[in-house]
């Protein structure tokens, strides 16, 4: 007999298991019940989800899927969910919504998160109704957040922020935040300032809870202390915050006065985009570019480093063009070339990457560079004679001429030292003349890498096959 009451109708969310992640089984059940039509289907399949995981779903369905989704779903967007969606779905999502339901989900959001939100947008039409919708006091913050320049410390900052005067005593402390009205909902510091209201310390919340009440919070003052200055950039900040393992920092104005404060999880989310803004330009992808964007987007975003990657190609084939009697004479070259050129090329990839990381963490620097150099030629040099063992045998063995065999070892040995010098080099020489490395150096070093085996492969044939 079925423990299932057979009068209780079975909703699609009880197929699933008890994990509330977003799964392919719950997505494909709530593509279900778009199409069905099903409104209450939908809200008991996306009610027990976290609103980053609705973030996901809204970004994974096509336009109009989307659209019937907010329509038939009752629980509405709030701040969580906004915060969470990439930029462009967002705006559209936005432009979509009633306008108090925006008004109600960007109440939600901390000072920082309506910054990001208003400055990502296209729409000014948009911009001013969220901005109206805030609070005065917010609204002002917003719009004072707003002057800063842009990827500042200004920008990061919330202006929700606790502070206690240096000379009170735990118990003073305690006493004030069970009696104030309005506390962040989260926060990891009471800040300590002066008269003048420059912060000159902070005290961490669980030791407040663990000291005696006449403590003086002053003397259990956290030795992480440091402030930002508004203006300061804000990967300056992420740096600090991940090198000496800040929770929260105040930010202050020229005058040394208390701003707001920047928290651990937007640090993070700096280095998170910083590190994937690397990735995507060391492939040539515009570092805006998300899985949302339009084909024609995408076209207009990709279609320069692609010319230039044209260019780069048209070079090795130049090289390739001076040698064509010698390629003619002896055909087996046409086929090793490749070789060559992909060997290097991944060499260099290789030491580029590590160089390009190391260059954003500021762990190579002109005190260390000419070692990291030392060593990535060394081990280029290393790799090549390996694998130039291994082609000569292969050179011999395919082709049966013994001196082919040499031409191609002697060729990788040089293209996979070459390679290690270029991947370190270059982007160190492109940063110190003001060039963003993880952008331009992946064209350089395919360009040296591809020119340099071309030319010690047949250079070398030339002299001493023919």
């Amino acid at each position: 007999m079925s423990d299932t009451d057979p009068e209780t109708p079975v909703t699609p969310a009880d197929e699933l298991d008890e994990d509330v992640e977003l799964d392919q089984p719950r997505l494909r059940l709530v593509r279900d019940a778009i199409a069905a039509d099903d409104g209450p289907a939908i809200d008991a399949l996306l009610e027990p989800l976290h609103g980053a995981d609705i973030a996901d779903l809204l970004e994974q369905l096509d336009d109009q899927p989307r659209r019937e989704l907010l329509r038939l779903w009752s629980g509405g967007i709030d701040g969580e969910i906004l915060s969470e969606l990439d930029e462009t779905i967002r705006e559209e999502i936005l432009a979509e919504l009633p306008a108090d339901e925006v008004a109600e989900a960007v109440r939600e959001l901390e000072t920082d998160d309506v910054v990001d939100l208003i400055e990502n947008l296209e729409s000014e039409t948009q911009a001013d109704a969220i901005l109206a919708s805030l609070d005065d006091v917010d609204r002002v913050a917003v719009q004072q957040a707003l002057t800063y320049p842009e990827f500042s410390a200004g920008r990061l900052m919330q202006r929700e922020v606790v502070i206690a005067p240096s000379f009170w005593t735990v118990g003073q402390a305690i006493d004030h935040l069970r009696n104030a009205p309005d506390l962040p909902e989260q926060f990891y510091h009471v800040i300590l300032t002066d008269p003048r209201m420059r912060p000159v310390g902070y005290v961490t919340l669980g030791k407040i809870l663990g000291a005696p009440r006449e403590t003086p919070l002053a003397e259990i003052e956290e030795e992480s202390f440091r402030t930002f200055e508004v203006t300061d950039p804000e990967s300056e900040v992420a740096y600090a915050f991940n090198q000496y393992h800040l929770i929260s920092a105040p930010v202050v104005d020229a005058d040394d006065r208390l701003l707001g404060v920047i928290t651990i999880d937007d640090a993070i989310r700096i280095l998170d985009e910083e590190a994937e803004e690397d990735i995507l330009r060391l492939a040539g992808v515009d570092a805006e570019e998300s899985l949302s964007n339009r084909t024609l987007g995408v076209v207009r975003r990709r279609f320069p480093w692609l010319a230039v990657n044209l260019v780069t190609a048209i070079m090795a084939s130049i090289v390739i063009s001076q040698f064509e009697g010698v390629i003619t004479e002896i055909v087996a070259l046409a086929v090793l070339m490749p070789i060559v050129a992909s060997m290097g090329g991944n060499a260099g990839t290789q030491s580029l990457t590590v160089a390009v990381r190391a260059l954003a963490t500021r762990d190579l620097t002109g005190a260390n560079v000419w070692r990291v150099i030392r060593r990535e030629v060394m081990a280029g040099g290393i790799n090549g004679v390996a694998f130039a063992i291994i082609m000569g045998i292969v050179g011999l063995v395919w082709f049966g001429s013994p001196m082919l065999g040499v031409v191609i070892a002697v060729a990788m040995i040089i293209n996979l030292v070459v390679a290690g010098l270029a991947g370190v080099g270059i982007p160190v020489v492109l940063e110190k003349v003001g060039i963003d490395p993880a952008l331009a150096s992946g064209a350089f070093v395919t360009t040296v890498t591809d020119v340099v085996g071309f030319f010690a492969f047949l250079g070398l044939a030339a002299l001493w096959l023919l």
